[in-house]
């Protein structure tokens, strides 16, 4: 198969409510969102950046330009005999693979709809529906943290994420895991911490949680397999997995018992089932992430949640806790029981609302 055009958007897609971590704020959507086209057919892929480098170096900015100038030209035009080529076509392009993921998942996507396969069918995929949870930022006080985590216990959600940061974790982690025993319940750090907090941070071991997520430096592997042994919670590792090779690294050093897959950090779908499979070689279970994606992008999230061993509920909550109208017409809804089901429908199953879309797009290029 040969691409015959690739379309770019840059999109602003507002948020409900902020989005706060320990290092930044979110108030939008920025994605830049690819289109493919061949034999008749379109495949869509999203980059959830940001405005700023703030989870990662990469922004809207830098990827709209890697896009137009280094791997669109790579790309288009090349003999394609199956998606897993396009990581190979990239592989001598350093860094950069949020920029790399949205063309390789509009190229998944894309082969699905030829071929009459759905997504999670060519990853290999076993669930019809995922376990999801809900992650909730930074709060003004604990009071209003009960309220914001109340508002989804009862809409349905059975395990949440708090952000955490210095000054605003063993407190406001306390007061959720006396409110709600049972609920399953992990915290995220996005790199605040340093190896010195380690006394500080086993006091976390006290609220029964899932994991603790990324407490340290966002590329390191190290301080945090010294960090594990002296926890009894498990260190999940998510900024510092950016490749198969980082999570081969992290997991031979024992530094974490959990590791946040994130297709777009990682480069996309292939090297994310990599990993997948990797850990589930060394019994360490996965979990898919988020990065408060349009419905393009939580589509093939949910489609690679459906491989066996993401055995934890993932960041991929339904399309109404981010935003009032998201750019799909069919948006993920929350099941009864904590889970979005698995689109069936050939490529990712995400049916974009080009009405809508035209609305919310910058900048585009053809």
């Amino acid at each position: 198969m040969r691409l015959e055009k690739i379309e770019l958007r840059r999109i602003v897609l507002p948020f409900l409510t902020p989005f706060e971590t320990s290092g930044w704020r979110e108030l939008a959507n920025h994605s830049v969102i690819v289109r493919l086209f061949a034999e008749g057919a379109e495949g869509w892929g999203e980059a959830p950046v940001s405005t700023g480098p703030w989870y990662n170096e990469e922004t809207y900015a830098t990827v709209w330009v890697m896009l137009r100038d280094i791997l669109i030209p790579l790309v288009l035009g090349a003999d394609l005999a199956q998606p897993e080529d396009v990581d190979a076509l990239f592989a001598r392009v350093r860094g950069n693979r949020m920029a790399r993921s949205a063309i390789e998942f509009a190229a998944w996507d894309l082969f699905g709809k030829l071929r009459g396969q759905s997504l999670s069918a060519m990853l290999g995929g076993t669930r019809a529906a995922v376990d999801v949870g809900v992650s909730v930022g930074v709060q003004p006080s604990i009071a209003a943290l009960l309220d914001v985590v109340g508002g989804y216990v009862q809409a349905g959600y059975r395990r949440v994420k708090l952000k955490i940061k210095p000054g605003w974790d063993i407190e406001p982690t306390r007061a959720v895991r006396e409110r709600w025993p049972d609920l399953r319940l992990q915290v995220d750090a996005n790199s605040i911490y340093t190896l010195a907090a380690a006394d500080h941070l086993a006091q976390l071991d006290a609220f029964d949680l899932l994991l603790i997520e990324q407490p340290l430096g966002h590329d390191d592997i190290f301080d945090h397999a010294k960090l594990q042994k002296r926890l009894r919670t498990p260190i999940c590792l998510d900024e510092s997995i950016v490749s198969p090779e980082h999570a081969r690294w992290a997991l031979e050093m024992g530094a974490c018992g959990v590791i946040n897959i994130k297709p777009s950090r990682v480069g996309g779908l292939a090297p994310a089932r990599q990993i997948h499979d990797m850990a589930q070689a060394a019994g360490v279970p996965v979990w898919c992430g988020g990065m408060l994606e349009t419905g393009i992008g939580r589509a093939a999230n949910v489609a690679l949640a459906s491989l066996p061993n993401f055995t934890l509920p993932g960041d991929i909550s339904a399309s109404n806790r981010y935003f009032a109208r998201d750019v799909v017409a069919n948006p993920f809804a929350l099941n009864a029981d904590s889970t979005l089901s698995v689109p069936t429908a050939p490529g990712c199953g995400a049916v974009v609302d080009l009405a809508y879309l035209d609305q919310i797009t910058v900048e585009r290029l053809m």
